[in-house]
């Protein structure tokens, strides 16, 4: 598909696709390939049919788009819609692109599509042979060491890095950073929380310990992480 991504509209109102697919003739590197109506029926398009990119409308009858995020074992990249704000700080905890609210003019819509192909052309062989990781805090590009790192935590659209020497605020969501951290080092175990593996002291059902702070292990991520400790 000559490098082009795939994208789907989900959203209830017809005047929000018309919208949408007007702004997506303007990039060239994506092509609309679905337009469902509720999430029921976008759920049932994505069993069947990878995708790169959702743009979601949150207030949807009977399923909203959260609660279809949510649902998703394994969501495309998504980019919500909505006509209210009150549900930005939380769809930043759920890893999304970027917040769009209605109406969406082009120069914004452009921003969020531009954030998401700067996203999506990480490579993870680059990932697994580095040794560090670039993060502006204060307006200052700084340097981390992997080594360094025990964990981060999620405040909202920002999240803190804590490693063995102090603790730095950088403009980043939890699923941002994790695409930049190589997997066989470190772990999402929560909505809101990253571990170094190997910084583990002890575990539980519910909870991983590194340095005296206990977090919490989120259902979803309780499989996985009990296999990579074994």
């Amino acid at each position: 598909m000559d490098g082009r991504r795939t994208c789907i509209i989900v959203d209830d109102e017809p005047a929000a696709h018309y919208v949408l697919m007007s702004h997506i003739r303007y990039v060239s590197q994506l092509e609309l390939v679905q337009q469902c109506y509720n999430a029921i029926e976008a759920i049932n398009y994505l069993r069947q049919h990878p995708v790169d990119l959702m743009f979601l409308d949150i207030n949807m009858p009977e399923i909203s788009g959260m609660e279809m995020l949510k649902s998703l074992k394994n969501p495309p990249r998504t980019i919500l819609t909505t006509a209210y704000s009150e549900y930005a700080m939380e769809s930043y905890d759920h890893g999304v692109v970027d917040y769009l609210l209605k109406p969406i003019n082009l120069p914004r819509f452009i921003t969020a599509t531009e954030r998401y192909f700067e996203l999506s052309v990480r490579k993870e062989p680059e990932k697994e042979s580095q040794s560090f990781i670039m993060v502006k805090t204060g307006g200052v590009s700084t340097r981390i060491e992997l080594d360094d790192i025990l964990y981060a935590q999620s405040l909202g659209n920002f999240i803190r890095i804590c490693t063995s020497q102090k603790t730095y605020i950088v403009s980043l969501t939890t699923s941002e950073l994790e695409e930049t951290l190589p997997d066989n080092q470190f772990l999402r175990i929560h909505k809101s929380f990253i571990v170094s593996l190997n910084k583990i002291h002890e575990y539980g059902k519910d909870t991983v310990t590194i340095n005296d702070q206990k977090m919490p292990v989120g259902i979803t991520y309780r499989q996985k992480l009990y296999e990579r400790l074994k």
